[in-house]
């Protein structure tokens, strides 16, 4: 028992809870064109956008033409972004920093769906690969334009329940240019100097060389004499990624490295960057519906997920590795065990590398500060399990809010056909278009993952990323249950477009970078294109009083139906999955199999 980490994860949470209203009250605000304090400096940038875009702000869409709007900017980032990649550094500017060379074919279209989708998988190392202008120009452009349109999609689908008699969820262009303006952008200047004030880097300087104490000798046996310290406008960079649920790190090791993240103070702020916002579409969804005691219901089962899987995994962590302790070599003094400290900085400790391992895998962004595969098989299978919900405790910016009511309309129906009445949610009712475009959502998730994982294992290109760099590229290094488990981590963290990788899986050839690129699209179009389409339905409906047979959506019981439709669906899809990957392996570390 750590009573620091646990100290550590009761003020996190209490300062997210408190922030939900005021963060929930701003977005509703500025979504509704209310005043806010903003407005005197940021209506006429709005307006000239609007203006130069050809933008009617008046103009409403329907959700089709919604979706369609979202869709075509987000293949207008992904098309920008890959012939950026392919040209470095041809038509870049002078880059101090070392240099680059364009990425392959392959590997650009990997990365620019990846942060088109803000999925952020990273297949190559940042300070090594990306030119400053790429990482400005590029990446960060993708990490503000599609978090803001992400929260986009969770405005309108917002508007579709909270509307009647009305075909229209909103503008998509006026959501995506409020959501930049209002929001990513204020808070992340504000974040990126509270950044450079803690140590973080923020310059256009030449990467550092510098002497070693004592020369090394290199994989070919020659002496290396200095080390290069990579440099480069890291703060600009590191509160976007979270803000906007994005993840992709400068540097290789991302948020483990000491430049990106280098005391426990900012641990902390990065962590409530990436929480913060989606909790507060909470409040902002039941000031929007007129239910806020439902919006805190909903603030409540994504809480209780998020505790529960923060005590597995740090009970998982303290307890560490029984065959490292029976070897005497993690005991601290008093007899106590110093736990799994492997892949973890010393700076952060248990307790702060598994509050960023459980923030990042339900928070959609894989901004990891520890190395996941280096957990225990059940510390680990946390993180997995978390993306496996489909990013509904907290979630990405905008799809935690309508990943969790997907869920919840499903325990309504099957709790309206227990009882023979057609189920109602808002005073609306769930009938077969809408009962179709939930089931719809909720099977896409395990069709993607687990035949896209099938085929990786079954096939040679697939098995031949598990390998040692050390030996050969085709060596089998962990053939075993570990080896599955990085395979089906890695299909997992692309299909809930969060990014983080389980470690040694050599994911940059044509089979991943192609394979994992369609999981991106599919995980965030096809949820964001039904949740639309339901948002349109619901927008139809003349809202109607709750009838005696309606289950009220502020109790208790609705709470328990809500998180065991969540338990029950994502075992039903995953427990053979995982019993073939982390639970095997606790076993084998148990010495229970053999």
């Amino acid at each position: 028992m750590n009573v620091w980490s646990y100290a550590q994860y009761a003020l996190f949470l209490a300062i997210v809870i408190a922030l939900v209203w005021p963060a929930g009250a701003y977005l509703a605000r500025v979504f509704a064109a209310e005043r806010t304090l903003l407005d005197p400096l940021l209506r006429p940038i709005e307006r000239l956008i609007y203006r130069a875009a050809g933008v009617d702000a008046r103009e409403e869409m329907s959700w089709q033409q919604y979706a369609v709007s979202f869709v075509l900017f987000s293949a207008g980032g992904t098309l920008l972004l890959y012939a950026l990649l392919r040209l470095q550094p041809g038509l870049h500017p002078a880059d101090p920093a070392f240099a680059p060379v364009p990425l392959a074919p392959d590997l650009a279209m990997n990365t620019a769906i990846s942060f088109a989708t803000t999925t952020t998988w990273q297949a190559y190392g940042g300070e090594t690969t990306m030119s400053y202008w790429s990482q400005m120009v590029g990446l960060a452009a993708q990490n503000f334009l599609a978090g803001a349109a992400g929260l986009a999609v969770g405005m309108a689908f917002i508007r579709g329940l909270a509307r009647q008699v009305s075909g229209t969820v909103g503008n998509f262009w006026v959501d995506l240019t409020r959501a930049t303006l209002w929001v990513l952008l204020p808070i992340a200047l504000i974040g990126a100097l509270v950044l450079v004030w803690q140590g973080v880097p923020a310059n256009f300087s030449p990467y550092q060389p510098v002497a070693l104490l004592q020369p090394l000798q290199n994989a070919e046996g020659q002496a290396v004499t200095q080390q290069i310290i990579p440099q480069g406008p890291v703060a600009a960079l590191e509160l976007i990624k979270n803000l906007g649920t994005n993840g992709g790190g400068f540097f290789n090791v991302n948020a483990a490295h000491p430049y990106e993240n280098p005391t426990p103070l900012t641990n902390l702020i990065e962590l409530l960057a990436i929480v913060v916002l989606p909790a507060g579409l909470t409040a902002t969804f039941g000031r929007m519906v007129g239910n806020q005691r439902h919006g805190w219901l909903l603030l409540a089962v994504m809480v209780t997920l998020f505790v529960a899987g923060l005590a597995i995994c740090d009970w998982a962590e303290q307890a560490g590795n029984p065959r490292v302790a029976a070897l005497g070599v993690d005991i601290l003094p008093g007899g106590h065990s110093g736990g799994n400290m492997e892949g973890k900085e010393t700076r952060f400790g248990i307790g702060g590398s598994v509050l960023a391992a459980i923030t990042t895998s339900n928070g959609a962004t894989g901004s990891y500060n520890s190395m996941h595969a280096s957990y225990t098989p059940i510390g680990g299978a946390v993180a997995l399990v978390n993306m496996l919900l489909g990013e509904l405790v907290f979630g990405g910016l905008g799809t935690g809010i309508y990943s969790i009511i997907l869920v919840a309309l499903i325990g309504l129906f099957i709790g309206g056909l227990m009882v023979g009445r057609t189920p109602e949610y808002l005073g609306k009712q769930i009938t077969v278009p809408e009962i179709k475009l939930v089931a719809l959502a909720t099977t896409i998730a395990p069709l993607t993952v687990l035949l896209l994982s099938a085929l990786a294992i079954a096939t040679p290109w697939g098995r031949g990323a598990l390998y040692d760099p050390q030996v050969a590229y085709t060596s089998i290094f962990n053939p075993g249950p570990h080896g599955f488990t990085e395979v089906f981590y890695a299909y997992a963290s692309a299909f809930a477009n969060n990014g983080q990788n389980f470690a040694s899986l050599g994911a940059n050839n044509p089979f991943y970078n192609i394979t994992l690129a369609l999981a991106m699209m599919v995980g965030r179009f096809g949820l964001a294109i039904p949740a639309l389409a339901l948002a349109g339905l619901f927008a139809q409906q003349r809202r109607k009083p709750a009838s005696i047979g309606a289950l009220p959506l502020d109790t208790p019981l609705f709470a328990l139906l809500t998180l065991g439709t969540i338990l029950l669906v994502s075992a039903l899809n995953y427990i053979p999955m995982l019993a073939l990957g982390p639970l095997i392996e606790h076993l084998l570390m148990v010495g229970v199999a053999n």
